[in-house]
């Protein structure tokens, strides 16, 4: 039962960029075209997956049992670059149009608040290795839901005749803000489901 409540929460109930607000800066930047976002989509679920995974091990293996908590947030950071590298790496080899494409949004993975925020609510959960990759997947592949409506909601916004005063930016806020309403509603059916 916590493994569906915590795929669950990852994707619907606690989605990060609908209900917890993190991960804005790629999710508005790179939602333009459904190609890059799935691209992005990918990247984002592979370090989030192997970031978790690998900050737990460091958790329960190295820091907590020196008493070296105080340098969690540089542990962690050192690891999602690493594996930031790594997506970087494999990009610029096997999909160069869409390393390109991706530009200062790719390395910017490394600051993606909702990678940093799932590996700390692994912390705060006191999940175990198996528990925090599960939940780094979860929340990885609700980011990448949400960027991938959002992206194929942008690219209808090219037909459409949008006044002035909210092309860009604001209009990207607005619809943010609707689908975090609609994500919304998630949380009371699945209260109802689970009673």
């Amino acid at each position: 039962m916590e493994i569906i409540a915590i795929i669950l929460g990852g994707v619907l109930i606690n989605n990060f960029v609908f209900m917890q607000y993190l991960g804005l800066c790629p999710f508005v930047g790179v939602s333009r075209q459904l190609e890059t976002a799935l691209g992005m989509s990918g990247a984002v679920i592979f370090v989030m997956t192997m970031a978790s995974a690998v900050t737990s091990v460091l958790e329960i293996y190295v820091l907590a049992p020196l008493g070296l908590g105080y340098l969690r947030t540089i542990a962690y950071i050192l690891v999602i670059a690493s594996f930031v590298q790594l997506v970087e790496l494999f990009m610029k080899k096997a999909a160069p149009g869409l390393y390109k494409a991706l530009g200062i949004y790719l390395p910017l993975i490394t600051t993606n608040c909702a990678v940093l925020g799932v590996t700390m609510l692994n912390v705060r959960h006191s999940y175990g290795v198996l528990m925090s990759t599960l939940n780094g997947l979860a929340g990885a592949l609700g980011w990448s839901l949400a960027i991938i409506i959002f992206a194929g909601i942008r690219e209808r916004w090219r037909l459409m005749d949008i006044p002035k005063t909210l092309e860009g930016f604001p209009l990207a806020l607005v619809s943010t803000g609707l689908m975090s309403l609609a994500f919304l509603g998630f949380q009371n059916l699945f209260k109802a489901v689970f009673r």
